[in-house]
């Protein structure tokens, strides 16, 4: 394995360099990693926070994120921003490496999620903003101490800091009546609309809705404004997402999944996540990554059903743990394959 070392940022811009024509200078990443903030560095870390949720550091990718967290409502697009910037703004005040974590966004995206997260779940109130605030504060206490215990292995944190956050926090609320009275909820659509009959529409739009449901967006084109904002980092960045996306509905097709959930979308979500960081991100990129990151894929979309009936029983939800599961294994499983190398 040789000797450990921290996953760079250079490791974490995802699949931007993968086109085979050489990208444009971008004139903002010419001032990368400066090595403290700068005039308006800070709130250019914002949307940058929101694009490493699919693993990219590009400004313009999060600016589209942003855009279609807004699209799919001002409430997901407002406490988003409020996580991210929550979760950045503690990291630097904690001391937070800034080039290296809190520059190209590291210490944001898993702010975002919370935030969406929570409005979805417990509705817009002002105890949403005071849980969002306390959540993203302790998910970037998390975030470091899970860096310090993975790094001399190589792996990232992923989304696990929001994961196990949002999970204490929607489990624990039904004991807290100023947290759960009114609280908004979430069925899955296969509540009201079972069976496994799919159809076209449900095949169609649940390809788009994996893409937007890493954001906990059920909206066939706010998926595909996200799937734009892979696109803008990158052709294969896009085409990976989309692929996965596809590969995780297929699968739970296959299986003979609840239609309405696939068409939600709710099946594809962790394929996505997990085909992008096992294709280029931390996975060189090879006719031999590409079958494992299929692998990869299909396992998420696998392991999504069982980890949804194991929160189910506690009031959770499944989040996106297939996805940190099945990805901190692969990576795990890399010194043993002679086929499959790190990137970077």
């Amino acid at each position: 394995m040789g000797s450990p070392r921290p996953v760079t940022p250079s490791e974490s811009k995802g699949l931007a360099s993968l086109s085979s024509a050489p990208a444009a200078p971008d004139p903002e990443e010419q001032t990368t990693h400066p090595e403290r903030p700068r005039g308006l560095d800070f709130l250019r870390t914002v949307p940058k926070g929101v694009a490493q949720v699919d693993f990219q550091s590009s400004l313009w990718t999060g600016l589209v994120f942003l855009l279609a967290l807004f699209v799919g409502g001002w409430r997901f697009g407002v406490f988003g921003l409020l996580g991210t910037v929550v979760a950045t703004l503690t990291a630097y005040l904690l001391g937070v490496s800034w080039p290296d974590r809190v520059w190209p966004g590291l210490e944001g995206f898993c702010g975002t999620l919370i935030g969406v997260s929570l409005v979805l779940y417990l509705d817009v109130r002002w105890m949403t903003v005071a849980l969002v605030i306390v959540g993203a504060i302790a998910g970037s206490v998390l975030t470091s101490a899970l860096n310090v215990l993975l790094t001399p292995y190589r792996l990232p944190t992923l989304t696990a800091p929001f994961c196990v956050i949002t999970s204490v926090m929607v489990i624990g609320g039904p004991s807290f009546h100023r947290i759960w009275a009114g609280h908004a909820g979430a069925a899955p659509p296969s509540a009201t609309a079972p069976g496994t009959a799919m159809s076209w529409t449900y095949f169609w739009q649940g390809t788009f809705n994996g893409v937007g449901q890493v954001f906990f967006q059920n909206k066939w084109y706010v998926g595909v404004v996200f799937l734009a904002g892979l696109f803008v980092s990158g052709w294969m960045t896009g085409l990976v997402a989309f692929v996965s996306s596809l590969i995780g509905l297929l699968t739970g097709w296959a299986l003979g999944a609840q239609a309405a959930d696939l068409g939600a979308g709710l099946y594809g979500y962790n394929s996505t996540l997990t085909g992008l960081a096992l294709f280029g991100t931390f996975i060189a990129v090879t006719p031999a990554s590409a079958a494992y990151a299929v692998i990869g894929t299909v396992s998420a979309a696998g392991l999504t059903a069982a980890v949804g009936n194991l929160f189910e029983v506690v009031g959770g939800h499944t989040l996106t743990w297939p996805f940190v599961l099945v990805t901190w294994v692969f990576l795990v499983a890399v010194p043993m394959l002679n086929k499959i190398k790190r990137a970077g």
